[in-house]
């Protein structure tokens, strides 16, 4: 049997994807842990597992949009991120011996760590952003955010980068969804890894009307300080189509002002419990909220904000699984109408059917798990 370390930012998307697949490789009898911070990792994963606690980091929320928003993420998160936890991962690594260490490709100091110590590390990419570079034909972008690995220490030589693994590079999503890009050889698309969560939070089941479709609203943990403008406008489309949608929205209290009859809102939902009775999802464009939606063939209205968003926005409608609306300037009727035509227009449930076979074919955790294994084994 082998050990595998997994270094993933404090991130729910980021983690969830990790946790399925360590939880698989201890399913198969391998030796996990975890470095990263220990409260917010039980939190979301359980308690029973190996930790090495590196502290946490406060990050603030962003308004930044476009590009503001990328190097905000990269100076306010990601490369402080880095510094401030890179002495306790490698601690971590030096006190479990892992064979492998898999790295989120956020969590920059599992990739250094593992350079440092000459152990073969695989990057998980649970995003698209950096996965199909969208800064191609940006240069001066792709300069910057080398420039920033370069001056805040996190360099592993050779011209490399820390983001991608030359062993291994494991992507949660598909051809089917990514489109025809020409990856590596080691690069594995393996669909989403959905695993079970560690304390799913409470649902009243009850309430929800089988006479309505229902229809989840999220817009992402992150995003909750520049959502708040956005649930008015939605709460407008939700009243003109009151008599056919019953709507679950995931929101902070307070933030969406007098719904419809009937609709659900709360902090947190159990996204995989309920996504079975789903008719269409309102998100993001989250790559997390996105597979797993698709992952049950469910289409989607999606309102791109920053980071990643437009990139994977953008990959959704391509696939004809969903369709794109202005995050901070569509009205109701405009919300109302592209709800409207996810369900009511069959291509995009047959889209989303579409993607979602690709998913079950790409393996999900189980394969990621079984690269993992060869990683190991190659070692």
């Amino acid at each position: 049997m082998s050990r595998f370390l997994f270094v993933a930012p404090p991130l729910a998307g980021h983690v969830y994807a990790a946790g399925a697949v360590a939880s698989a490789l201890a399913e198969r009898g391998h030796d996990v842990a975890w470095a990263g911070p220990e409260t917010t990792l039980r939190r979301m994963l359980g308690d029973g597992m190996t930790v090495y606690s590196t502290g946490m980091r406060p990050y603030r929320g962003q308004r930044d949009r476009g590009f503001r928003a990328v190097r905000s993420l990269w100076e306010g998160f990601v490369l402080p991120y880095a510094t401030f936890t890179l002495p306790a991962v490698e601690k971590a690594l030096a006190a479990f011996g892992p064979d492998v260490v898999a790295a989120d490709q956020h969590a920059l100091a599992g990739a250094v760590a593992a350079h440092r110590h000459g152990v073969r590390w695989a990057s998980l990419a649970p995003q698209s952003m950096e996965l199909t570079r969208p800064f191609h034909a940006l240069p001066k972008v792709e300069e910057w955010i080398r420039r920033g690995i370069d001056n805040a220490g996190l360099s592993i030589g050779d011209g490399a980068d820390p983001r991608f693994s030359p062993h291994l590079v494991l992507a949660f999503t598909s051809r089917a969804l990514t489109g025809a890009h020409d990856f590596p050889p080691h690069y594995a698309l393996v669909g989403p890894a959905l695993g079970t969560r560690a304390a799913a939070p409470d649902f009243p089941w009850d309430a929800l009307d089988p006479a309505r479709r229902a229809v989840l609203v999220t817009m992402g943990t992150l995003a909750e300080d520049v959502a708040r403008d956005f649930y008015p406008r939605m709460v407008g489309a939700l009243r003109a189509l009151e008599g056919r949608v019953q709507a679950v929205v995931a929101a902070p209290p307070g933030a969406v002002p007098d719904p419809p009859p009937g609709t659900i809102v709360l902090p947190q939902v159990p996204v995989l419990a309920l996504l079975p009775r789903l008719a269409a999802v309102v998100c993001h464009a989250g790559l997390n909220t996105v597979c797993e939606a698709l992952a049950h063939g469910v289409p989607l209205v999606v309102a791109p904000i920053k980071h990643d968003q437009p990139v994977t926005a953008a990959q959704v409608v391509a696939a004809g699984a969903g369709l794109r609306v202005r995050f901070g300037r569509s009205g109701a009727d405009e919300l109302a109408a592209a709800l409207t035509a996810v369900l009511d227009e069959p291509g995009y449930a047959a889209a989303a059917g579409r993607v979602r076979d690709s998913f079950a074919a790409a393996g999900g955790a189980p394969a990621a798990a079984s690269h993992l294994e060869r990683l190991a084994a190659s070692s």
